[in-house]
C-alpha cells in the first residue's frame, strides 16, 4: 500500500525523474511556455516556483542555489534579470497549467501548456488602488 507517500513517480528511477524535472525547468525558463503531459506540468510547478522565489531574494546565495538546480549561468542571469523582476510585488503562484482539449496521438495522454502568467519584460502591475470613500454627512 502506498498511503502516506506523497509525490508522483512518473514511471522513472529517482535520478531520472531529478533529470527529467531539471530538464523540463530549464525550457520553461528559455522559452517561458511548454506543452507537456498533464502529470508532469503539475509536478513542474514545484520546481520552477521555488526558482521563481529564489530570484526574488535577489542574493549571492540565492544566485548559487538557482546555479546548483540549474548547472548554466546565463540561466541564472536570466531568471535573476528578466524573469523575477516581472513578480516583484506578487505572493506565489507564478505559474499557470492550461489542460489542452486533444489528448497525445498514440497513447492518449493527457497534455497541457504550462506557462509564468506574466511574460518576461512586462511590468510589474501596480497594485490596485481602493476608491475613495464618501464621508457620511
Amino acid at each position: 500500500m502506498r498511503h502516506k507517500k506523497s509525490g508522483r513517480k512518473l514511471g522513472r528511477s529517482p535520478a531520472h525523474r531529478k533529470a527529467l524535472l531539471r530538464n523540463l525547468a530549464k525550457a520553461l525558463l528559455t522559452c517561458g511556455r511548454i506543452t507537456t503531459t498533464l502529470v508532469k506540468a503539475k509536478d513542474l510547478r514545484g520546481v520552477v516556483e521555488p526558482l521563481v522565489t529564489l530570484a526574488l531574494k535577489n542574493n549571492l546565495h540565492a544566485r548559487r542555489e538557482a546555479y546548483r538546480f540549474l548547472g548554466d549561468h546565463k540561466l541564472v542571469v536570466r531568471l535573476f534579470n528578466e524573469i523575477g523582476p516581472v513578480f516583484s510585488n506578487g505572493g506565489g503562484g507564478y505559474t499557470r497549467v492550461v489542460k489542452l482539449a486533444t489528448p497525445r496521438r498514440g497513447d492518449a495522454a493527457p497534455l497541457a501548456i504550462i506557462e509564468f502568467i506574466r511574460k518576461p519584460g512586462d511590468a510589474p502591475p501596480a497594485p490596485k488602488a481602493t476608491p475613495p470613500v464618501a464621508p457620511e454627512a
